[in-house]
Parts: structure tokens; C-alpha cells; sequence
């Protein structure tokens, strides 16, 4: 399982909650492209519309330069693709509970697929964010010194 993409504001935005594999309708310029890592989905999020179905929106997914579609935009709006009971899941979690469904990880698993890892996320509090990073960096600082004076 090779990463193709990681949303970094996921984790410091939101408190993940639950996590979901989901497939994406993608073109075959789109799949060549992510392949070569030409996407982002740092902005993105997923929304769901009225036939009930999820849709990822703002990712950015570079122009395949090998391919010959003049008309592209990069910011289409892409479905997901989720089993049903999962769906369902889903959207009574997020309705009754509040919550926001952000895209976490984008990878090719081991058949060549990709695939996309969505949660179900809490938002965080400006005084969280700030405590998790003072945490982190706490942790990190700790983890350096032990390995110095190991050595």
C-alpha cells in the first residue's frame, strides 16, 4: 500500500472519530495522475447531496500532461463509492451526532485500486489545536533526548 496523499488539517482540525475506505469515480487521466502523486486534498471534504450520495469536493488533482482532454477542471466535484450499510452509517452518525466527514488519506492498495480513507471527525476547539501541537512537540523533544543520550 503506497500513500499517495495525506490531508495534514485532518489531524489538526478534527478529532477522528470513526474510519472508512471508500473507492473514488475517477477518469483515466485523474487515475494517472494520482498515481504520480499529482493531488492534493488538504482542502477537501465530503458532502453529502440530496440523492444521498457522497461527493468528494475541492481536490485538486493535477492535469495528466499525456492526455489529450482540452476541457478539465481540476476541482471537479468526484463521487465516492461506499457500501451501502456504511453509508448509512454515515449519515445518521454525522446527522444526530454533528459531526464533519473528512477525507484522511488517499493510497493504491494492493491490487492497484485507489482508494480513499475518509473519518468521521470532531472539530477541535482553537484551544485544542493548540494543545495537541504543544503535545506533539513535547513528545518529539522527549523522543531526541532519550535517543542522545542512548548513544
Amino acid at each position: 500500500m503506497s500513500i499517495l496523499a495525506k490531508n495534514p488539517k485532518a489531524f489538526r482540525d478534527y478529532t477522528l472519530l470513526d474510519k472508512f475506505e471508500a473507492g473514488i469515480q475517477l477518469t483515466g487521466a485523474e487515475v494517472k495522475s494520482v498515481k504520480l502523486g499529482r493531488v492534493q486534498i488538504k482542502d477537501s471534504f465530503i458532502k453529502i447531496d440530496k440523492n444521498n450520495e457522497p461527493m468528494l469536493l475541492n481536490t485538486y488533482i493535477a492535469p495528466y500532461q499525456h492526455a489529450r482532454t482540452k476541457e478539465y477542471d481540476p476541482y471537479r466535484t468526484r463521487k465516492l463509492l461506499l457500501h451501502k450499510a456504511q453509508l448509512r452509517e454515515i449519515r445518521q452518525k454525522a446527522k444526530a451526532e454533528g459531526l464533519t466527514i473528512v477525507p484522511i488519506k488517499m493510497y493504491n492498495n494492493p491490487r492497484g485500486l485507489i482508494k480513499l480513507e475518509i473519518a468521521l471527525a470532531k472539530s477541535r476547539k482553537k484551544y485544542e489545536k493548540k494543545r495537541a501541537i504543544e503535545e506533539k512537540a513535547s513528545k518529539r523533544h522527549l523522543q531526541r533526548t532519550l535517543k542522545r543520550h542512548k548513544l
